[in-house]
């Protein structure tokens, strides 16, 4: 998935809107944004962070240098373990046209010292979104692991993934009650990006984005329901 052919997969399936949210890192998102340009594809900056709970969230951001300035955060509380190759396989860092720029030693696929808590005041102190990731899957996500949805955490929305319906899901669950749902590819490979959610906006922008999650001002976010491919 190098960024020239991340920004045609996305264009082919007329995508106005992808986030780039890599695992504990934001490294990429930049080479992503400049292969984009010209194009009328918006690209959001964004990571997806390992809470000490091992519960996934998506934090998007208006600007790639938010996104870095994050990640600089997020790298302080990491393990300082050195990535092992062997059993996660290289970490790429690229740049626009997806040519090798260098390896990340750090190791990504663990989980930071920041509890759900601390992400999302974090991210709501910086003006940025914080989304609980694949909140129906059995591992790395809030059900799954806390059962529930915290009070008083300021999420922006909730992710599911195409296999569940989101009406079945919050009538399971009432603690997602009051929350709007989105539908994300979770893409690691081309084949797996898809049209999931439609949003309705004035503009591809963050400030609009976090409008149609709150439905305000005539905004909304919808799910497209291809569970079935239909």
């Amino acid at each position: 998935m190098i960024p020239p052919l991340i920004v045609k997969r996305a264009l082919e399936l007329a995508l106005g809107i992808i986030a780039i949210t890599d695992h504990n890192s934001a490294e990429n998102v930049a080479a992503v944004v400049e292969a984009a340009k010209g194009s009328e594809l918006t690209v959001l900056p964004g990571m997806e962070v390992q809470t000490r709970e091992e519960v996934h969230l998506l934090c998007l951001f208006g600007s790639v240098q938010q996104a870095l300035d994050w990640q600089e955060f997020v790298y302080t509380h990491l393990p300082p373990l050195k990535n092992n190759e062997s059993l996660f396989g290289p970490q790429f860092v690229v740049d626009a046209s997806g040519d090798l720029v260098r390896y990340n030693e750090r190791l990504l696929l663990t989980s930071t010292s920041l509890s759900i808590e601390d992400v999302t005041r974090e991210i709501e102190r910086r003006g940025a979104l914080c989304i609980a990731a694949h909140v129906d899957r059995p591992a790395f996500s809030l059900l799954a692991n806390l059962g529930f949805v915290p009070e008083d955490v300021p999420f922006s929305a909730m992710e599911i993934t195409r296999h569940t319906s989101w009406q079945e899901l919050r009538e399971q669950h009432p603690s997602l009650s009051g929350f709007s749902f989105i539908r994300s590819g979770d893409a690691h490979r081309l084949a797996e990006m898809s049209d999931s959610t439609i949003l309705t906006l004035r503009e591809p922008t963050l400030a609009e984005i976090a409008m149609a999650l709150r439905r305000q001002n005539g905004r909304k976010a919808k799910i497209v329901d291809n569970r079935h491919h239909t």
